[in-house]
């Protein structure tokens, strides 16, 4: 990982949009601050796409999406959209989804069986208190509000695979869903659906910011991705580490992305 101040300046020129992990990378403690949400209404403010990809789910993520200066929110790592509209079940925002209401209703059941034998076998696992905000897959805590060592981690993950789900650890949750979709799948998803483009076509044309490994994929595709500092933590453990990293960790490192970004100017 190279410093942040290495990235230069002509790339951060060619950038249409920013997609962003939520929590450790635009959160601190747990909280958004003013420095990030300041950096969000820049770059929106600049003309950027700005895209929250986050494995939180949809009902927590609803106020968020109302009222950040982003074009949307992607939840539930890809399953599940939040884009700003006249109509729709919340004042101001339209949801879609990846997966039709029978999938997602036979999937749903099938999760909570398995989150059910995971909070039963695994001494110290339980569900993520967002989870009544969860349609389309299942989390379990492992940093948020309670700790969860290393091996006990593990074993989530290996019975949620063995389950057939896929699995994924964040700085805060393990998930685990059932499908296709994943956070690069979702980034996909929304630029088609916002814009009629392929995000594939013009992916050097975007950055992506995240801090764990739930983010290894996008750092794997995104030809300018950037790690928060808190990514240290989890160093050894990133196949694909992003190309740069910042100097300051989570909120104030995305504001020094975004900051990273305005100074160089649009083409």
């Amino acid at each position: 990982m190279k410093p942040l101040q290495l990235w230069p300046a002509a790339q951060r020129r060619q950038l249409v949009g920013v997609f962003t992990d939520i929590d450790d990378t635009l959160t601190t403690e747990g909280a958004v601050t003013a420095d990030a949400l300041r950096a969000l209404a820049a770059l929106h403010g600049a003309g950027l796409h700005v895209i929250p990809i986050t494995g939180r789910p949809a009902g927590w993520s609803e106020p968020f999406a109302r009222d950040w200066p982003v074009d949307a929110i992607v939840a539930e790592n890809g399953a599940v959209a939040l884009i700003h509209s006249s109509t729709g079940a919340a004042p101001g925002l339209r949801k879609i989804y990846q997966q039709d209401d029978a999938l997602r209703s036979a999937n749903y059941a099938r999760m909570q069986r398995v989150a059910r034998r995971i909070v039963e076998e695994i001494p110290g696992a339980n569900v993520s208190t967002d989870s009544p905000g969860r349609e389309t897959d299942i989390a379990i805590d492992h940093s948020e509000f309670v700790h969860l060592p290393p091996q006990a981690i593990a074993q989530v993950v290996k019975l949620m695979r063995a389950e057939g789900l896929n699995a994924t650890v964040s700085s805060i949750h393990i998930n685990g869903w059932i499908g296709e979709h994943n956070k690069l799948a979702g980034a996909r998803w929304i630029v088609r659906e916002l814009f009629g483009r392929e995000l594939d076509a013009e992916i050097g044309r975007w950055v992506y910011v995240g801090d764990s490994t739930n983010d290894v994929l996008m750092f794997e595709h995104f030809p300018h991705s950037v790690g928060v500092a808190n990514i240290r933590r989890f160093e050894a453990e990133l196949s694909h580490p992003p190309e740069y990293v910042t100097p300051s960790e989570r909120g104030a490192g995305f504001a020094e992305v975004a900051q990273a970004i305005l100074s160089a100017g649009r083409s």
